[in-house]
């Protein structure tokens, strides 16, 4: 009899077991010659060595499933258990897909983020022929959230190695005053709608790891200044509160292999009067250089709820 040890550590071992290892007793009844073991982060399985391979090849595909949605079923477990390996449809993930509608990332539990509007669509679009996208639009028409989920599918697929989400810290016509707490703590209410975003995307637990060990990672404006940002997906949200030098400083630190997307609402200026907002300049001098897409949202992309349209709309942000 031989010993097989895979590893579990890159997903969630309780959407791949289920509730009550519901999961995991279904998996053993389907290979009764093999006695399976699941310690931490560990399956060990004894066997002879034709069974082990067979359950390696099906297990490796229900690794990748859970990875890929963050999600698990009994259906899911029997069709791919139950099927041979070239028969097993792996999800199409290609642009095209997307462009059509089709779900950008999974989330936990089965969340479905999806471009939900034409203008969504085209930016999935326009960030998959260009190297930076501008979105802009008023507020409730999805620019943050469908940036963040195609950042979190490149990661999910690879294509990029860190996700940096920034934000100028500028205070929203209030007066905040001192904030307690170390600088963590103090920048953070700026950062929340990006963390918001993140939680629907990722699981808790990983979204932790991913911020601890910065593979994820979020901070103000200013923290960009110096750096060269390559081989990440890196999102500047609410660029209408960034000046003139800073746009330029955060759109200079581009590296080779790095994918921008600035998002804004020339409608929702915070900064004080003296200053003029640099998204306008950079939407008036950047519009014809190849490799960089600009998308307008109207109201006809507001995906919040139906009031919110006809809000903007008394205050003339939209028609």
């Amino acid at each position: 009899m031989n010993e097989l040890k895979l590893s579990i550590e890159q997903i969630n071992p309780a959407v791949l077991w289920g509730p009550n290892n519901d999961h995991f007793e279904i998996i053993k009844k389907q290979y009764p010659k093999l006695k399976i073991v699941a310690r931490g982060n560990e399956v060990k399985v004894l066997g002879d060595d034709h069974e082990l391979n067979i359950f390696q090849d099906k297990f490796s595909h229900l690794l990748k499933h859970v990875e890929k949605y963050e999600n698990l079923n009994i259906t899911d477990i029997e069709r791919i258990l139950g099927a041979k390996a070239s028969d097993i449809p792996l999800p199409d993930l290609s642009a095209d897909k997307f462009a059509s509608g089709e779900v950008i990332v999974f989330g936990p539990n089965g969340i479905m983020v999806r471009a939900r509007t034409a203008n969504q669509r085209r930016m999935v679009e326009g960030i998959g022929l260009s190297d930076i996208l501008f979105a802009i639009g008023p507020a409730g028409t999805g620019k943050t959230y469908t940036a963040v989920a195609l950042a979190v599918r490149a990661l999910k697929n690879k294509d990029i190695k860190r996700i940096i989400l920034t934000r100028p810290a500028v205070e929203a016509g209030e007066n905040l005053g001192f904030l307690p707490g170390d600088l963590k703590e103090k920048i953070d209410p700026y950062l929340r709608p990006l963390y918001d975003a993140l939680d629907d995307m990722i699981p808790a637990e990983k979204l932790k790891a991913y911020l601890e060990n910065r593979t994820i990672e979020i901070a103000p404006l200013a923290f960009m200044r110096g750096r060269t940002l390559d081989n990440c997906f890196v999102i500047l949200d609410e660029a209408q509160n960034a000046t003139d030098m800073q746009l330029k400083m955060f759109l200079t630190r581009m590296g080779p292999s790095a994918k921008f997307i600035v998002t804004g609402d020339v409608t929702q200026i915070d900064l004080p009067r003296k200053q003029q907002s640099g998204l306008h300049t950079a939407l008036r001098i950047l519009t014809d250089i190849k490799g960089i897409d600009i998308v307008y949202l109207s109201g006809e992309d507001v995906v919040r709820h139906k009031l919110v349209r006809k809000i903007l709309a008394a205050y003339g942000d939209i028609q």
